[in-house]
């Protein structure tokens, strides 16, 4: 069994988001998305606008994710690819490079984002209606 991971906020979840889970979940047979909580958002200077527990809820409800576990810090993904025995790490491509560490433990590939979508286009739209 191949395995898949990626991770992201996912919130005012959007078609980009779920093409790349489609696109994420076609690079092998299970796909593991580690969800930011809302703790970790706060460290990273972010805010949500959906909690965490309607993220997880509604990332659980399509059909490409298979498991969702909880994102807490920068730190964590060396461990989360050891103990779900990951395969490949997939990232959008505005992440390019970061995530280089991982090739140490298993594929890494970075997705090209979908074009003219975004949670800050979604957000920076609605600010100024």
């Amino acid at each position: 069994m191949k395995r898949v991971l990626t991770y992201g906020t996912f919130d005012l979840l959007h078609r980009g988001h779920v093409r790349l889970l489609e696109r994420a979940a076609a690079l092998g047979d299970e796909l593991i998305v580690g969800l930011s909580t809302d703790e970790f958002n706060r460290i990273k200077g972010k805010h949500a606008y959906m909690s965490y527990a309607d993220r997880e809820y509604i990332l659980k409800a399509i059909r490409y994710v298979d498991r969702v576990i909880p994102e807490r810090s920068w730190d964590q993904k060396v461990a989360d690819v050891q103990r779900y025995h990951i395969d490949t790490f997939v990232m959008g491509d505005d992440w390019q490079g970061k995530f280089d560490f991982l090739k140490d433990y298993c594929e890494v590939i970075y997705l090209p984002r979908t074009q003219d979508i975004s949670t800050t286009k979604i957000k920076t739209d609605l600010s100024e209606n």
